[in-house]
C-alpha cells in the first residue's frame, strides 16, 4: 500500500461518557488523522477545521466470516480476552472488565485462569491514564496469584509519555523540521495530571512492553501498520529491538519508534489483505488483532462539523476485516464510542 499516516496525530474527538458524573473530566476536542499518503514524514502541525465524527445513527460494524481458529485453550490456561485502546478512561474500562466478569464489583480480579491482553495506549485524551496503569499492572499480579495472567503490549502513547518525560522539548529530527515529544504529547492529549502522577515503576514497566504477542493462532499487535517488519523477523526479535532502542535512550531513535508505531491502515482497502498476510506469514497466526485506528475511521464513517448536535455513529463491536484476517479493537472510546473487551477467538 502506499504511505501511512506517520505524524503524531490526535485520533480523537468529543465523546459522550457513560460513567458517573462525578468521576470524568470534561470531554475534549480533537481532530482525525490526516488523509493517507498526503502528510510529510515526521512531525507537523495539526489543523484545527479537519472533520470530526459526527453525532448521529448508531454504526453496526459488520463482521466478515471467519477463517477456522482453533478454539481449545492451551493446557491449564482459560479463556482469552483482548481489551482495545483505553485513553485513560478507567471507568469505562472497570465497567467494562466487570461485565466480562473478569474483575468483581470490588474491582478485583475474578476470572481465575483466564488470559487478558491490553492491546495498548493507556494514557492520553481521558481523565485518568495512571489510574489505568495502575490498574493493570493490579490485575497482573492478581490473574497471576489466581493461575491466568494479564499481560499488555506497547502502544504509541505509551512511547510518547515515555518520550514526554525522558526528553521533553529537546528537538528531535522528524524529516519535517523541528519537533518535540512534549509537543506532540500535547497535540495528542497529553493530560497534565498524568505527567504529574507518572513515577519511575510506571515507566519501568511501559519500557519493558513487549510490541506483539502470539496467542492462540492470533497475531496481537498495537498498531495496523507493517512497521514492525523494520524491527525484526520473528515477534522475539521484534521485542527485543524496541526494548533496546528504549535502553539506549536516544531521543532520535526512541522518535523514530513512535512515529512508525502511529502508522495506520495498512489492513485496509485493495491492499490490506496482502498485507495482513505478509505479516501473518512473518511473525505467525491466522489472524491480527489490533487497537489504534477507531473503528468508525476504518469504516470511512467521518463527517464534517455543520452544527448538528445529534449523536455521531457509534461501533458497539469489533471490527473484522482484510478478507477475515483482521480484527480491530478500537472502538473510539475517545469519541461517543465503546471500549471494547472480548473474548476469542471470536464467535461470527
Amino acid at each position: 500500500m502506499g504511505p501511512e499516516p506517520v505524524s503524531a496525530t490526535p485520533i480523537g474527538s468529543t465523546r459522550v461518557s457513560s460513567a458517573p458524573v462525578g468521576s470524568m473530566s470534561p470531554p475534549r476536542d480533537s481532530v482525525p488523522p490526516y488523509d493517507e499518503g498526503q502528510e510529510p514524514e515526521g512531525y507537523t502541525p495539526t489543523q484545527r477545521d479537519l472533520p470530526v465524527i459526527k453525532r448521529g445513527d448508531t454504526l453496526q460494524a459488520p463482521v466478515a466470516p471467519a477463517p477456522a481458529v482453533a478454539a481449545r485453550e492451551p493446557e491449564g490456561l482459560g479463556p482469552l480476552f483482548v481489551v482495545g485502546d483505553v485513553h485513560g478512561y478507567l471507568d469505562e474500562l472497570i465497567a467494562a472488565l466487570h461485565a466480562k466478569g473478569l474483575i468483581d464489583a470490588d474491582g478485583n480480579w475474578s476470572a481465575g485462569n483466564a488470559r487478558l491482553w491490553f492491546l495498548g495506549d493507556f494514557t492520553d485524551r481521558g481523565p485518568d491514564g495512571i489510574g489505568v496503569i495502575d490498574l493493570v499492572m493490579r490485575l497482573s499480579a492478581e490473574a497471576a496469584a489466581a493461575g491466568g495472567y494479564c499481560k499488555a503490549l506497547m502502544g504509541n502513547h505509551e512511547l510518547l509519555l515515555i518520550g514526554a518525560r525522558r526528553f521533553g522539548d529537546t528537538p528531535v529530527n522528524s524529516g519535517a523540521g523541528t519537533a518535540t515529544f512534549q509537543a506532540a504529547w500535547l497535540l495528542n492529549g497529553g493530560q497534565k495530571a498524568d505527567m504529574d502522577r507518572l513515577q519511575d515503576h510506571h515507566l519501568q514497566w511501559m519500557s519493558r512492553l513487549d510490541a506483539m504477542e502470539h496467542e492462540d493462532d492470533h497475531l496481537l499487535v498495537h498498531s495496523d501498520t507493517t512497521a514492525y517488519l523494520d524491527y525484526g523477523d520473528s515477534i522475539e526479535a521484534v521485542n527485543d529491538t524496541v526494548r533496546e532502542t528504549l535502553t539506549r535512550n536516544d531521543a532520535d531513535e526512541c522518535w523514530d519508534l513512535f512515529r512508525k508505531f502511529t502508522k495506520r491502515f495498512a489492513f485496509r482497502d485493495e491492499s490490506g489483505p496482502r498485507a495482513a498476510r505478509e505479516l501473518l506469514s512473518v511473525y505467525g497466526g491466522s489472524r491480527i488483532v489490533h487497537g489504534h485506528s477507531p473503528i468508525p475511521y476504518l469504516l470511512g464513517e467521518v463527517g464534517s462539523e455543520d452544527g448538528d448536535d445529534s449523536q455521531g455513529p457509534v461501533v458497539d463491536g469489533p471490527h473484522v476485516y482484510a478478507d477475515g484476517l483482521a480484527i480491530a479493537m478500537d472502538g473510539g472510546v475517545t469519541m461517543a464510542g465503546k471500549l471494547l473487551v472480548q473474548q476469542l477467538p471470536l464467535n461470527d
